[in-house]
């Protein structure tokens, strides 16, 4: 097939902008492949991992802006150029979409002029020049919310160091999601103000509590991403520890919730230290990790994130909350109805996600059944998988990880690469659940449902043209003041044939149960 690469010098446009421009031209009839990145190193190795490092974008500089496009025919081509070319222009929207909208400010100190009284700054630049962009801003007075990846690590310890010195905190880099004071940066949900603080090196992970506070009826004050080599030994969980102080003394915050992989052992040694004769109640979610030092710092260990909102809301309110169904005896029925119509063959779970977080906590909760899986971003290195084209048993994928968000939007943007890997799980004989995860909110897909539900009634389709069952399992992040609602998104799933469940845990183990013909449930009960 043609392509097409061109370079545009010295136009620089953050990732969430060319994300959008790559989903626009993605989606034009004929074009099979779109990319905008910046010219730095890290997004050319990316490029030729990918195999569409061209000629034209090899020479690129780090403030150039390369786009490759692949598509059937040459005017498909000069199409999506053409259209590229308007899009950059117009500022990543089509015409007419930004009429009457004043001109952003180009630079922090034209932004702070017309915002004197700032105190956050968010900036998404490219890495190499991040960090340079976060300094100014720690110089001025600001907190920092750094969206920014590929930020070198030596930068990061640096800035952090500048910030706390300066009694600032920086998010990230690489932070994907916070809510700070009621207002929601980068990936995030529409949630009430409540009385539940947060502290998370997890963007999808804090997106998931936070919505369950929302959906049990409770709130949240603030909640406060670090980015993930945070609590790293070369890091040493400042921003974390910073955090976790500042909600010990807001007022507004009774109860505090962490999240996280488990940290470095000397890491987690001082965070732990810090929770010890807290005032406030501590509830610790550390993935996959052990209970006991977390109970020995007189926190309370939980082991999903489904179980962190609702400890949570139980420590805020004094009460239970009335949460929806998310337990072994009210998804065993249905576990035992899917597996009863599957055939012989199909035996393994896979499990396509969008959040990082969510592939984490399905393998742990699957770890929990007796279960493991495969994966790129394994719990133990003898299973990451040697193809990620392909799956190998029980298989969990981050989808939003570099290898495959190059040249594409990412998953929780654009659903296509995603669906095209659900129709070949669906056509291989092997498959007994296809595992999905839909998160909702700013910055998210605009109405997930209308593109994954015809894909899933073709993947189901496809399954029963060959004599087989399908089982897809499900769960949405997000709440019903989400711009897409959660509950018409929900609805438009199940009539398309998914199987939901109230949380990504929920819908692990509703997964587990239904391959293994409820085999896994015998061993998560002893």
């Amino acid at each position: 097939m043609p392509v097409r690469s061109l370079v545009k010098a010295h136009l620089y446009k953050d990732s969430v902008s060319l994300m959008r421009i790559a989903e626009a031209l993605s989606g034009m009839p004929g074009v099979r492949y779109a990319t905008l990145l910046m010219g730095t190193g890290a997004n050319k190795q990316l490029l030729e991992q990918a195999r569409h490092l061209t000629a034209e974008v090899q020479d690129a500089n780090p403030d150039d802006l390369m786009i490759v496009l692949e598509a059937d025919a040459e005017a498909a081509l000069d199409a999506g150029v053409a259209r590229a070319e308007r899009l950059l222009a117009e500022g990543g929207e089509e015409r007419g979409a930004a009429e009457g909208r004043e001109r952003p400010p180009q630079s922090l100190g034209g932004a702070l002029g017309r915002f004197p009284g700032a105190t956050l700054a968010q900036i998404s630049t490219p890495g190499p020049y991040a960090a340079a962009e976060a300094l100014k801003a720690l110089r001025r007075g600001l907190h920092v919310f750094l969206f920014s990846d590929n930020v070198p690590l030596e930068q990061e310890i640096f800035l952090k160091g500048v910030a706390q010195h300066k009694g600032l905190l920086v998010m990230g880099p690489d932070c994907g999601t916070a809510l700070i004071g009621g207002i929601p940066l980068g990936f995030a949900n529409v949630v009430r103000r409540g009385a539940i603080g947060l502290v998370a090196a997890s963007g999808t992970g804090l997106q998931q509590v936070t919505c369950l506070i929302h959906r049990f009826g409770d709130g949240v004050s603030h909640g406060i991403g670090t980015g993930s080599h945070d609590l790293s030994e070369a890091v040493g969980g400042v921003t974390f520890g910073q955090a976790l102080d500042l909600l010990q003394g807001d007022g507004q915050t009774r109860v505090i919730v962490l999240i996280s992989k488990p940290p470095a052992p000397s890491v987690a040694g001082r965070i732990l230290e810090r929770i010890r004769g807290s005032v406030k109640p501590v509830v610790v979610l550390f993935l996959g990790g052990a209970p006991g030092p977390v109970q020995a710092a007189g926190a309370i260990p939980v082991s999903t994130l489904a179980e962190a909102a609702s400890t949570a809301v139980t420590l805020a309110r004094g009460a239970s909350p009335q949460t929806e169904t998310d337990t072994i005896v009210g998804q065993a029925e249905n576990a035992a109805a899917e597996g009863r119509a599957l055939r012989a063959s199909q035996r393994y779970v896979r499990g396509l996600f969008s959040g990082g977080t969510f592939c984490s906590e399905a393998q742990v909760v699957w770890g929990q059944m007796g279960l493991v899986a495969h994966s790129n971003v394994p719990l133990e290195k003898a299973y990451l998988l040697p193809d990620l084209r392909h799956s190998r048993e029980h298989t969990a994928i981050d989808m939003g990880s570099d290898e495959f968000t190059v040249g594409r939007p990412h998953p929780m943007i654009d659903f296509r690469y995603r669906n095209e890997r659900m129709l070949r799980e669906a056509a291989d004989p092997t498959t007994a659940v296809i595992l999905l995860d839909i998160v909702l909110g700013y910055g998210a897909h605009s109405d997930p449902a209308a593109v994954l539900a015809p894909v899933l009634r073709e993947a189901r389709g496809t399954a029963e043209r060959e004599g087989r069952h399908l089982a897809v399992v499900g769960s949405v992040c997000g709440t019903e003041e989400d711009p897409q609602r959660l509950s018409v998104q929900e609805a438009r799933l199940r009539d398309a044939g998914m199987l939901l469940a109230p949380s990504n845990a929920a819908a692990a183990w509703l997964a587990a149960a239904i391959a293994t013909r409820g085999a896994a449930l015998k061993e998560s009960s002893q």
